[in-house]
């Protein structure tokens, strides 16, 4: 695959996302489980793809990775022209939480705060400038139709209202990529619609890059490009893989 300039300081025109031959195995001995089989893909700048596949095909495994939140035992990822395998946590941890928005098919909300307290909780553990954190946070919840419910807290909501909570939330540093893992997985039909069309207003609108994993026809069917895993491999891309992404 070719590579370019996937590593280093990124150029115009570089991938956002850049994996290499990458493998992870979780256990040891007998009960070792190799998740990952030298995956290699590349993600370019505005592009809303979907990861799709059947239960531990390894697709969460690889989103992690790209996100940083778990490492690789060989192989290299770039992400937004920074290599996870040379830079240094703090340099890992700025990217997270300045350039990457993370949703989850669980919320990841915490309870004892508010939905504004949640938004902003990212202005925590960043090293950009925290002032006007409520404001920007208050736009984000606009952003998602959720501002008239600011200082409830998650035990008050439903769950279509806590998703779009942790969408503003992962829109509170203004990334330029936004991860999702299984993002319409707990949601109803029509809850799960708006989520989904509000992803692809994103996209066209903000040029925000999408990675989604999902089980779900409905999503993948939005993605400019499809990519198929299957027993911890890339097996398909486009008009095949949908065949992996379940039913519409």
């Amino acid at each position: 695959m070719p590579v370019g300039g996937c590593y280093g300081a990124p150029v115009s025109g570089s991938p956002v996302i850049c994996v290499r031959d990458v493998e992870k195995s979780y256990g040891s001995g007998a009960a070792r489980t190799q998740v990952l089989r030298k995956v290699s893909v590349e993600i370019q700048p505005g592009e809303m793809v979907a990861l799709v596949g059947q239960s531990g095909s390894g697709k969460s495994t690889l989103l992690n990775i790209i996100g940083g939140l778990d490492q690789p035992d060989q192989g290299e990822v770039s992400v937004l022209g920074l290599n996870l395998q040379t830079a240094s946590e703090p340099e890992r941890a700025r990217l997270r939480n300045e350039s990457i928005g993370f949703v989850f098919q669980a919320f990841n909300l915490l309870d004892h705060l508010t939905c504004l307290g949640n938004v902003v909780l990212p202005a925590a553990f960043s090293q950009k400038d925290a002032s006007h954190a409520q404001e920007r946070g208050m736009e984000s919840l606009r952003r998602v139709k959720m501002a008239e419910l600011a200082l409830r807290r998650p035990s008050e909501l439903s769950g279509g209202q806590k998703q779009r909570v942790a969408i503003a939330r992962a829109l509170f540093a203004s990334p330029s990529l936004l991860l999702c893992d299984e993002p319409t997985g707990n949601l109803d039909s029509q809850t799960g619609k708006e989520v989904i069309d509000f992803f692809r207003e994103l996209n066209s609108k903000d040029n925000v890059t999408l990675l989604i994993v999902t089980h779900e026809r409905r999503v993948s069917s939005i993605a400019q490009r499809v990519i198929a895993m299957r027993d911890g491999k890339i097996v398909e891309t486009t008009d095949e893989a949908l065949a992996e992404a379940g039913p519409s």
